[in-house]
C-alpha cells in the first residue's frame, strides 16, 4: 500500500473496518489467549496441535489488525450526499450506484463505486481505481462509456444512477 495515498471509503465502509478492528482487539484477542493458555496447560507443546493452531490464528490475528490500522491511518471517508448532483442526472461520483447494459452481449448489470479497499466485485461494487470505475466517474445517464479490457474494448450504456444504499 503506498504511504501517502488515501483510503478512500464509504461511511459505511468505515464503520465496518472499526468495527472489525474493535472485535478482533477485544473480542478474538481473548479468545485466542485463552486458547493459548489451554493448550500451555497441557505439557509438552514441542507435539501440541492446539497450541500450534493457537499460536497460528493469534499470528493471522494480529496481521489483520496490523492491516486495518495502516488502513484506517489514512482514510478519507467520502460524503456520498456531497455528490448530489449524480442524483439528479448529473455526473456520475464516488459511492453511487450505476445500471448498465454491454452493449455487444445486451446484458444488465448494476455495480455500486467504493474505494479500493471496499470493492468486491462478486457483490456488485467496485474501485473507483478499476477501468470501469474510472470511465464511469464524470460520465451521465444516457451516456456509453468505453472500457479497454483483455478481450478488447467494452462499450456500456448508462441506463440509471443512483445514491448507494
Amino acid at each position: 500500500m503506498e504511504e501517502n495515498k488515501k483510503n478512500l471509503l464509504t461511511r459505511e465502509g468505515l464503520k465496518k473496518y472499526e468495527d472489525e478492528l474493535q472485535e478482533l482487539k477485544v473480542v478474538k484477542r481473548k479468545e485466542v489467549s485463552q486458547k493459548l493458555k489451554e493448550a500451555r496447560a497441557q505439557g509438552d507443546l514441542s507435539e501440541n496441535a492446539e497450541y500450534d493452531a493457537a499460536k497460528d490464528e493469534q499470528r493471522d490475528i494480529e496481521a489483520r489488525i496490523f492491516e486495518l490500522e495502516q488502513l484506517l491511518k489514512n482514510v478519507e471517508v467520502v460524503d456520498v450526499d456531497a455528490n448530489a448532483d449524480a442524483s439528479d442526472g448529473k455526473k456520475i461520483a464516488f459511492g453511487y450506484t450505476v445500471k448498465l447494459m454491454d452493449k455487444e452481449l445486451k446484458q444488465e448489470m448494476t455495480v455500486t463505486i467504493k474505494g479500493a479497499s471496499e470493492a468486491d466485485s462478486l457483490n456488485g461494487s467496485i474501485s473507483n481505481e478499476s477501468p470501469l470505475g474510472k470511465a464511469l466517474i464524470g460520465a451521465k445517464k444516457g451516456e456509453t462509456v468505453s472500457v479497454e479490457a483483455p478481450i478488447g474494448v467494452i462499450k456500456y450504456k448508462i441506463l440509471e444512477v443512483s445514491k448507494a444504499n
